[in-house]
């Protein structure tokens, strides 16, 4: 099985990184782009079957190590 977890700023987080891509954006002619938040993708393999039972190990993962909880959120994908 495989997760994919998409961690992003919360609401309200300064995003540099975001605010440098979009002005990139603007720089290349790209006009109507109202702003960017920039997140991360993390794809992991998983030899276990049982769906819960993955989503609880990536869930501890993202808790544990994956994002910084005080200042981002995660999404579990399972496919």
């Amino acid at each position: 099985m495989k997760a994919r977890v998409t961690v992003t700023l919360k609401k309200g987080v300064l995003d540099p990184q975001g605010k440098a891509i979009h002005g990139a954006l603007a720089t290349l002619g790209f006009d109507g782009v109202e702003g960017v938040r920039q997140g991360k993708l993390i794809e992991i393999d998983l030899d276990e079957t049982n769906r819960e039972d993955a989503r609880r190990k990536v869930e501890a993962m993202c808790e544990k190590l994956l994002a910084n909880t005080v200042i981002e959120n995660y999404a579990i994908d399972l496919v």
